[in-house]
């Protein structure tokens, strides 16, 4: 039984850098999006690149025998899902990602969709992987999770609580799962370099002048950091969590807004 790497939503950016990583390292590679056909077109692109077996599923969220499915269908394939990385998630903009989920007026449906997508259906696919792993008594659970659990930003708090939620969840699955040899870890990312942060341009919110390192995440820092605690790098680390934010947490503020005082008062 060939060991392989799970990924959801691993069709761009972050996901599909963990896919790669993970296959560069010869591991067989599954990945999850809404659509079937980005899944597929991602999976053939790593198993050409990386001469692995790679295989894509259309995941919808809402549908646990779905869930079960795929992992029925792994099984037949003679793979074992030695790692799981949960990376696909609801961002919590609402209808309108330029304003976000404003408090006052935001449905309750859509807040609820946050938690039902970020927390519940990372419990169902993690239970079916989990299920596997206990009989091999070995097993890495990695969430992708937000420096927001920690730093909230404006008009997400479903986001912001639901990424909380995870990091919390990570920790009780550590106790529950650690006796069969399964461990689960969080990496916090905080401002990734995706093609939306491109196209902001001069708009954007974060970049490097308000990190401490002066600069922030490419998709590989991400990955780099779910290899490390996916694989047996980590083999005595569970319940932990990495922030991958270019020192953005570790700041009371960013030292910048000392030369932007300095520039009011001259």
């Amino acid at each position: 039984m060939k060991r392989a790497v799970f990924v959801t939503g691993g069709t761009v950016g972050s996901g599909l850098a963990c896919a790669e990583r993970f296959a560069k390292e010869g591991y067989d590679v599954f990945i999850t999006s809404r659509s079937a056909e980005r899944a597929q077109e991602a999976a053939e692109r790593v198993a050409s690149k990386y001469e692995v077996f790679a295989k894509g599923y259309a995941l919808d969220i809402r549908n646990e025998q779905q869930v079960i499915d795929i992992f029925n269908d792994i099984d037949m394939l003679d793979r074992f899902v030695e790692t799981v990385i949960l990376n696909s998630a609801d961002l919590g903009f609402g209808t309108d990602p330029a304003k976000g989920m404003d408090f006052f007026t935001v449905p309750v449906e859509e807040f609820q969709r946050v938690f039902e997508t970020n927390l519940v259906w990372n419990f169902t696919i993690v239970r079916q992987a989990a299920v596997r792993m206990k009989q091999q008594l070995k097993g890495a659970i990695v969430f992708i999770s937000s420096n927001t659990a920690y730093r909230a930003i404006p008009n997400r708090s479903a986001y912001c609580a639901s990424k909380g939620g995870i990091n919390a969840m990570s920790k009780a699955f550590a106790i529950d799962l650690g006796p069969f040899g399964i461990r689960s870890n969080v990496v916090l990312p905080g401002t990734i370099k995706t093609a939306r942060w491109v196209e902001m341009g001069s708009k954007q919110i974060v970049n490097g002048t308000l990190t401490p390192i002066g600069d922030i995440s490419d998709f590989e820092d991400i990955a780099n950091a779910a290899w490390y605690l996916g694989s047996d790098e980590s083999k005595n680390v569970t319940g932990a969590e990495i922030t991958v934010d270019g020192g953005m947490t570790s700041q009371l503020y960013p030292q910048i807004l000392n030369e932007l005082k300095r520039k009011v008062t001259l």
